[in-house]
C-alpha cells in the first residue's frame, strides 16, 4: 500500500480543480415538508453517527432521501454553503426525519487535513457544531498562516511527514481555537498524530473520486446514491432535495 502522504500528493494536485463547483440561480421553495415523528421525546437533528464510508451522519437512518456533501475545510465555496444552506438543510429538512446529512471531509491540501482531523477529534457528538465554527472562521486561518514567516514555512516542510499535522495547527492557532470549543490540547494533539485517521482521509478522497467520475470539485452532493452536478448552492440543491422527495413549491 502507498505511504498516505505519497496520496496526498495528488490530492494536492487535484485541489487546483476543488473548489470551483458552478453557481446557479436562485430558486423559491418555501412549502413545509411533511415529517415523519421522531423516537418519544427526541429530535432527528440529535442523532448523529459515523459511517463505514468515514462520514458523520446527521437524522434519520430511515430516512426517505439520504444527503452527502462532500466538502473540504479549505474551501470557500464550502464555507459558503455551511453559512447559507446548512442551517435550513437542518431545521426544514433533517429535523423532519425526511432527509438524513451526511459530510464527508474531501482532503485538499495539507491544511485541509489538518483542521478535518480537528473536526473528526470532536467525535459524532460534536463533529457538526465544530466544522460549522471551523467554517466560520475559515477566513482568519487563513489569514493567521499567512502572517507567518518564510523561515517558518520553510521549517515546516522540513519536517517528517507525520509531524507536520502538528506544526500546520500549531502556526495556524488551531489547537488554542479547539481548546476554546471543549477540545483539550492533550486530545488534539494524539488525534493529529492518528496515522490511522490520516490514512482513512486519504482513503476517502481515492473512493469519492473513484465511485463518482462526476466530481470535479467541492461542495459535491449525492442524493439516495445519484451524483448532482453542477449544484454548489443551496438554492441549486433545495429544489433536488424537494424532487427526490417528491414535494414542489
Amino acid at each position: 500500500m502507498k505511504s498516505a502522504y505519497v496520496l496526498l500528493a495528488a490530492v494536492t494536485i487535484l485541489s487546483s480543480a476543488a473548489c470551483d463547483a458552478k453557481k446557479g440561480n436562485a430558486t423559491e421553495s418555501s412549502a413545509p415538508i411533511k415529517a415523519v415523528a421522531p423516537p418519544k421525546g427526541g429530535d432527528w437533528t440529535k442523532m448523529v453517527s459515523q459511517t463505514d464510508a468515514g462520514g458523520f451522519v446527521m437524522g434519520n437512518p430511515n430516512a426517505d432521501v439520504k444527503l452527502i456533501e462532500y466538502g473540504s475545510m479549505t474551501c470557500p465555496h464550502c464555507a459558503e454553503f455551511n453559512e447559507k444552506g446548512v442551517a435550513p438543510l437542518i431545521a426544514n429538512y433533517v429535523k423532519s426525519g425526511r432527509v438524513s446529512y451526511e459530510f464527508r471531509n474531501f482532503v485538499r491540501d495539507p491544511l485541509d487535513l489538518t483542521m478535518s482531523l480537528i473536526t473528526r477529534c470532536a467525535g459524532p457528538e460534536r463533529f457538526f457544531v465544530v466544522t460549522d465554527a471551523l467554517y466560520k472562521d475559515q477566513r482568519s486561518i487563513f489569514d493567521t498562516l499567512q502572517g507567518t514567516s518564510k523561515e517558518q514555512q520553510e521549517q515546516l516542510q522540513q519536517l517528517p511527514p507525520e509531524q507536520q499535522f502538528a506544526r500546520y495547527a500549531q502556526l495556524a492557532g488551531l489547537q488554542q481555537w479547539a481548546a476554546q470549543r471543549g477540545l483539550p490540547s492533550a486530545k488534539t494533539s494524539a488525534c493529529l498524530a492518528n496515522q490511522q485517521e490520516v490514512n482513512r482521509l486519504v482513503q476517502m478522497n481515492n473512493d469519492t473520486t473513484n465511485q463518482y467520475s462526476q466530481f470535479t470539485g467541492t461542495p459535491g452532493f449525492v442524493i439516495n446514491g445519484k451524483f448532482v452536478e453542477e449544484t454548489a448552492t443551496w438554492d441549486k440543491l433545495e429544489p433536488q432535495l424537494r424532487e427526490a422527495l417528491g414535494e414542489r413549491g
